[in-house]
């Protein structure tokens, strides 16, 4: 049988996994040559997470499908080409029906020509939405404790300290707070005042430069939002928290924010 290959990683995932693009191509290719398969492509999509089918590698292969090229897609693992059970479910009744193109998939040994390859697809992609929702789950209800608990999420940021998992005033940075706060009731931008504020000799929390991002954030604890990028016409890259979730934990670290 005639089959394209199809490749997938995304940035942080080749890391993580140790499932890297070569890593993926020895496998198809091992398996292409166990099992009789002639690969007539490889395609690769760098860089691209599964969030959904468009992907231009993806399409490029799906389409030699469509046109009769190959009569099956061979992957390394499911999760190469998605992790929507409801994508995979509209794959297959496009591209993978029973009489259409095979779907094969290496870590998984599926073969979608049989029922029972079909079959096996469907379980795996539902107990693979399950475990992402379960995750959330947990991420969710850890931040809930948190919360209650009245811990607080984030970097201490400036005109605070955290004593005990609590933020708390300090005196010697209230004058550069309220000095923002001055700036913002006269309708100054954020660019503005981070420009009067390097002007003026005021330190940011660790002693860095000034910025919209970095007067955003303190704004926002003024506010009692203390969800970075939350302050009104400014999208933020600052992060307050990481929230990481594994198969039976969630940790919960945090992250410096220069404000």
């Amino acid at each position: 049988m005639k089959a394209v290959g199809y490749l997938r990683v995304s940035t942080d995932e080749q890391a993580r996994s140790g499932l890297g693009l070569e890593a993926q191509r020895e496998k198809i290719e091992a398996y292409a040559r166990l099992y009789d398969v002639e690969l007539v492509a490889v395609l690769v999509d760098e860089g691209k997470s599964a969030k959904d089918t468009k992907r231009e590698g993806l399409q490029m292969a799906l389409a030699m499908l469509k046109r009769g090229e190959a009569g099956g897609l061979l992957v390394a693992k499911l999760d190469r080409l998605t992790r929507s059970v409801r994508d995979l479910g509209d794959l297959l009744d496009e591209y993978f029906s029973e009489g259409a193109a095979a779907l094969l998939s290496v870590a998984e040994q599926v073969d979608t020509r049989t029922a029972g390859g079909r079959l096996v697809l469907n379980v795996l992609g539902a107990v693979s939405q399950w475990e992402r929702e379960t995750i959330a789950e947990r991420t969710r209800d850890a931040l809930a404790m948190i919360q209650k608990s009245g811990r607080v999420l984030g970097s201490d940021g400036l005109g605070f300290k955290l004593v005990d998992g609590k933020r708390v005033p300090v005196k010697s940075e209230e004058a550069t707070v309220a000095r923002i706060k001055e700036l913002r009731d006269t309708g100054a931008s954020l660019r503005a005042i981070a420009h009067k504020l390097m002007i003026e000799g005021h330190k940011t929390k660790r002693g860095g430069v000034w910025a919209a991002a970095t007067v955003a954030a303190v704004l926002n604890r003024i506010n009692g939002d203390t969800r970075p990028g939350r302050h009104k016409g400014l999208k933020s890259k600052h992060k307050g928290v990481k929230i990481s979730a594994g198969r039976g934990t969630v940790t919960i670290s945090q992250h410096e924010v220069d404000a």
